[in-house]
């Protein structure tokens, strides 16, 4: 089977991460969404995955090439000059789709079982199917209406909770018969969700929606950035953590260098090659990425630290996340908030 990762967009509600790096290369439990996606679908039996990127492209396209080998799995990316939409971006690529295939979006977290979903897709026989999940907030999101047969009855984009025909969220991960790409103009912004899928309802086409019992998070905010660490290191979503496991809740990669006398209070993981000093406290969950260093004193609660950053000594920091590269200065007591380079 193939694949689709939509890894072009500019994450603009991540920002001020997303000045940095684009979002799919943003970490979680120090390793890129889009290498998690990369191991979800190889671990689902897909040989080849094709990536559309565009903002920070570069970035991208220095980590894992143009065309590089992840688990097994073929891995091309394609730089996308102007953004062509969700819909757009897939077309620019049909020729690489002329069977069953799955489209993901390549900045969610997600652990769904795409044998299943694949599973239900043909059952229905549908031209296109749509993994739903329930959620609270509909302001945030597309829902869609379902029959109790799963038939997708109608859309609604980002209502308001007390207006909302459902509760049940598009997550952007859909499986497709090639012909869907039919719908869509060549060299065009096209979007799936406001301008291909109204004419699936339009012209009868068998169309299904998918509620399975699977985590997913787009991860559009911080909150629900630093929310994601704390889903993974709590185990309830089952992706891959960098490391080797001490105990039931501390990760150490390799070649970090950890003294005796630190204090761990919560999951941890501990990127490779991270150097942790003498006396420093790690509480709640917190991740230090890789060519991080802490220095002797520093207390760090329920934060996230980027790769290569630094906490000075007798530092304090709480609910923060600290972007790539970014210096904490000695005694520093920071609460809350992102903090990056571009705003020093």
């Amino acid at each position: 089977m193939k694949a689709m990762a939509l890894a072009a967009g500019k994450g603009t509600r991540l920002f001020p991460l997303t000045g940095e790096v684009p979002k799919p290369m943003a970490p979680v439990v120090d390793r890129p969404i889009l290498e998690h996606i990369f191991d979800l679908l190889a671990t689902h039996g897909v040989k080849e995955v094709h990536a559309n990127v565009h903002y920070l492209a570069d970035t991208l396209i220095k980590a894992y090439g143009e065309e590089s080998r992840v688990n097994g799995m073929s891995v091309h990316l394609s730089r996308e000059e102007k953004l062509l939409g969700t819909a757009g971006g897939v077309k620019r690529l049909a020729e690489h789709f002329d069977e069953t295939f799955v489209v993901v979006s390549g900045d969610a977290l997600t652990d769904i079982d795409i044998g299943e979903l694949v599973a239900f897709h043909k059952k229905k026989g549908a031209l296109a199917t749509i993994a739903l999940r329930r959620v609270y907030d509909t302001s945030e999101f597309g829902v869609v209406d379902i029959s109790e047969d799963g038939d997708i009855l109608g859309f609604q984009e980002k209502p308001n909770p007390a207006e909302a025909i459902s509760t049940l969220a598009n997550t952007g991960i859909y499986i497709f018969e090639p012909r869907i790409l039919d719908y869509v103009p060549e060299d065009s912004f096209f979007d799936f969700a406001k301008d291909v899928f109204p004419k699936f309802l339009e012209n009868g086409e068998v169309f299904a929606g998918y509620e399975g019992d699977f985590y997913w998070s787009d991860i559009g905010t911080l909150e629900a950035y630093r929310q994601a660490h704390y889903d993974v290191l709590s185990g309830k979503v089952r992706v891959k953590v960098p490391g080797e496991k001490i105990g039931e809740s501390i990760w150490v990669g390799e070649k970090a260098k950890i003294h005796d006398s630190v204090n761990f209070d919560g999951y941890v993981v501990v990127g490779r090659d991270a150097v942790i000093g003498r006396d420093v406290t790690l509480a709640g969950d917190v991740t230090v990425g890789r060519d991080c260093w802490i220095r002797r004193g520093a207390t760090i609660k329920s934060s996230i630290l980027l790769p290569g950053s630094s906490v000075g000594e007798n530092a304090y920091l709480e609910d923060c996340i600290v972007g790539h590269g970014y210096d904490v200065r000695t005694e520093e007591i920071i609460r809350g908030g992102a903090l990056t380079r571009r705003q020093q």
